[in-house]
C-alpha cells in the first residue's frame, strides 16, 4: 500500500520559516522523482519545487526560488522542503508527490503517480 506522509505544517508570521517533510513507504522510493505543490485558497494546485530519483537536480517556482530548499533522503524515504521568509500569499495546502521519470510534465499534477493527504501552512501578516 503506497503512502505519502507529510507533516510540519501550521501557522507561522510572515518573515518565518517552516519545515514540511514527506515519508514515502509501499513502493520504491528512489524510482520516483519528488516534488511538492500547493493549493491554496480558489487556486489551482501548483508545483513549488521538484527534485529528481538521486536529488541531483532540483527546481523550482519562480514564487518560491531562494527562498524554499527542496531535499530528498533515499535512504529514509524521506523529502523535505525548507521554507524561509515565508509571505501570507504561501498560505496553502502543501502536498508530496510522486512522478515516474518520463511520465509526463514535471510541472503538472496529472504526471503524478502517487500523492499526500496534504499539511496546512497558514502565513499571517
Amino acid at each position: 500500500q503506497v503512502q505519502l506522509v507529510e507533516s510540519g505544517g501550521g501557522l507561522v508570521q510572515a518573515g518565518g520559516s517552516l519545515r514540511l517533510s514527506c515519508v514515502a513507504s509501499g513502493y520504491i522510493f528512489e524510482d520516483y522523482g519528488m516534488g511538492w505543490f500547493r493549493q491554496g485558497p480558489g487556486k489551482e494546485r501548483e508545483l513549488v519545487a521538484y527534485t529528481n530519483v538521486m536529488g541531483t537536480v532540483t527546481d523550482y517556482a519562480d514564487s518560491v526560488r531562494d527562498r524554499f530548499t527542496l531535499s530528498r533522503d533515499n535512504a529514509k524515504n524521506t523529502v523535505e522542503l525548507r521554507a524561509n521568509s515565508l509571505k501570507p500569499e504561501d498560505t496553502a495546502v502543501y502536498y508530496c508527490a510522486a512522478r515516474k521519470p518520463g511520465n509526463g510534465n514535471l510541472w503538472t499534477a496529472n504526471s503524478y503517480s502517487f500523492w499526500g493527504q496534504g499539511t496546512q501552512v497558514t502565513v499571517s501578516s
